[in-house]
C-alpha cells in the first residue's frame, strides 16, 4: 500500500458530478437535489463537476448547469471540469505502477466478456487474462496492439458504508485506470478528483452502490480517506423500468415546454424525496431536510401533461 497523503484537503465537501453526455432527466436532477442537501444541511461546500473524460455531446455541460440553476440550485467555486486534470491521473498510475500495483493488459472487450462468461466466472468481472504475463509476452502484445492500465488488486472484496444501504461488500477485481487510447478511466479520475477537492461525502444514485466497493479499496491505495457515501433510490418510469426517452417529457426542458415551471418540477422532486410540505424554492427543502424519512424503494414518474393555464 502507497503511504497514506499528508491531510491537506481544502474543507469538506460533497458534490454531483454529471457526464454531459444529453440533458438531464428527473432521476439526474433528483440526484442533484439530494446531493445538494446533504451538503448544505452537514455545512459542507457543494461543488459542481463535469466528468467530460467520455461521452461528451456538445453543449450539454452548459445546458445541464443552467437546468440546476434554474432550480434554484448553487455551488462553491467555478464549474470544474474533469478533463482538466488528466496529467494528475497519469501522475497517480505512476505512483501505482511504481509501487507494483499496476500491469499491462492487452484483451479485447470480446476476450473479457468470453473469458467471464465461461464456468466459474464472475460476470463483468476481469478474469486476470494479463495479469501474470512475462516480459516477452508484453512485449509482442505491444505490437500487436497498445495496452491497457489495470490495477493489481490483491483482494476480491471490500465493504464500505452507506447511509442507506448499511454495511455494503462488493467485488473488487484488477479495474482499468488508463484505456487503450491513454484516457484515464473512471474509476481513478472519480478517487483522485475526490481526494484533491476535499469531497468527503458522495451522494448519487443507487445503480453506483457496486462501484463504491472498488473505489474506496482503490482511494485506500492512493492514502486517501474513504467518503461517506449515500445512494438514493432511482427514479423509474410507469412501467417500472430506469427513466428513459420512452417516457415522455422527462427533462426540465421538455417538461417546460408543456407548460410546467421550474418551481413545479422542483415540487415533485422534493415530494419523491419524502418532503410532504409546499416546497416553492430550494431553500424550502432545506427546511424540511430530514434523509431518515425517506424511501428506500424506487419514486416513479408517472408522465405529465400540458400544464394547464
Amino acid at each position: 500500500m502507497i503511504p497514506r497523503r499528508p491531510e491537506t484537503s481544502p474543507a469538506p465537501a460533497g458534490r454531483f458530478a454529471p457526464s454531459p453526455s444529453g440533458d438531464l432527466h428527473l432521476g439526474n436532477l433528483r440526484t442533484a437535489l439530494a446531493a445538494w442537501g446533504f451538503a448544505r444541511a452537514t455545512g459542507r461546500r457543494f461543488l459542481l463537476r463535469v466528468e467530460d473524460l467520455d461521452r461528451v455531446k456538445q453543449g450539454a455541460a452548459e445546458r445541464n448547469v443552467a437546468d440546476l440553476r434554474s432550480l434554484g440550485l448553487d455551488w462553491d467555486g467555478p464549474v470544474d471540469r474533469q478533463s482538466t486534470r488528466i496529467p494528475l491521473f497519469l501522475e497517480r498510475v505512476r505512483t501505482l505502477t511504481d509501487a507494483g500495483l499496476t500491469y499491462e493488459c492487452f484483451c479485447t472487450r470480446r476476450e473479457i466478456h468470453a473469458a467471464a462468461s465461461a464456468p466459474h466466472g464472475i460476470p463483468g468481472a476481469y478474469p486476470g487474462t494479463c495479469r501474470n504475463l512475462s516480459e516477452a509476452q508484453r512485449a509482442r502484445r505491444r505490437t500487436q496492439r497498445p495496452p491497457a492500465i489495470r490495477l493489481r488488486a490483491d483482494t476480491p472484496e471490500f465493504t464500505v458504508h452507506d447511509v442507506f444501504a448499511g454495511e455494503y461488500t462488493g467485488a473488487v477485481d484488477d479495474m482499468v485506470l488508463v484505456r487503450t487510447d491513454g484516457t484515464p478511466a473512471y474509476n481513478l479520475a472519480v478517487v483522485v478528483d475526490d481526494a484533491e477537492q476535499g469531497v468527503d461525502q458522495v451522494v448519487r444514485g443507487d445503480d453506483l452502490l457496486p462501484s463504491a466497493p472498488r473505489q474506496a479499496y482503490l482511494a485506500g491505495l492512493l492514502g486517501h480517506a474513504v467518503p461517506e457515501y449515500a445512494h438514493v433510490p432511482l427514479v423509474l418510469g410507469p412501467s417500472g423500468a430506469r427513466l428513459a426517452k420512452r417516457d415522455g417529457a422527462v427533462t426540465l426542458r421538455e417538461l417546460q415546454e408543456l407548460g410546467h415551471t421550474p418551481g413545479d418540477v422542483l415540487g415533485w422532486l422534493a415530494a419523491s424525496l419524502g418532503i410532504t410540505h409546499p416546497v416553492h424554492t430550494a431553500a424550502d427543502v432545506l427546511e424540511h431536510w430530514d434523509p431518515s424519512a425517506w424511501s428506500r424503494e424506487p419514486a416513479v414518474f408517472e408522465p405529465w401533461g400540458t400544464a394547464q393555464g
